[in-house]
């Protein structure tokens, strides 16, 4: 059986939109567990689980598609980079300069994981 281009499309569609609810997932996990303080809230603890535990569900159907290597590298940049822009919005935490490179060469990577790696 052979799989046409179209189906193709779709494959890889499915395979980003998991992707993105991956990430969005883990950087709300990432929030909660800020908001637990240490996990000693109740509800903020129990949406950090909760949502992690999706997240590497999420991750899971990526890496049907996807090597796990290129899975993990780009989920971990965007997380990195979208945790860090919730932590400026939400709690005020604003890297320094170092830091803003940093991020920038994480961008970087990801875009030449994606870009030029093979997949």
């Amino acid at each position: 059986m052979t799989t046409s281009i179209e189906d193709l499309k779709f494959i890889m569609f499915i395979t980003y939109a998991f992707m993105f609810v991956a990430v969005s997932l883990g950087t709300a996990s990432n929030i909660f567990a800020k908001e637990a303080e240490g996990f000693t809230k109740i509800i903020p603890s129990f949406l950090s689980a909760l949502t992690i535990i999706l997240c590497m569900y999420c991750l899971s159907q990526v890496m049907k598609t996807i090597s796990a290597g290129y899975t993990y590298a780009t989920f971990a940049g965007l997380c990195i980079i979208a945790t860090t822009i919730l932590g400026i919005i939400r709690f005020n935490q604003w890297p320094n300069f170092y830091a803003f490179i940093g991020l920038i060469f994480i961008i970087i990577g990801v875009a030449l994981v994606n870009l030029m790696g093979k997949n």
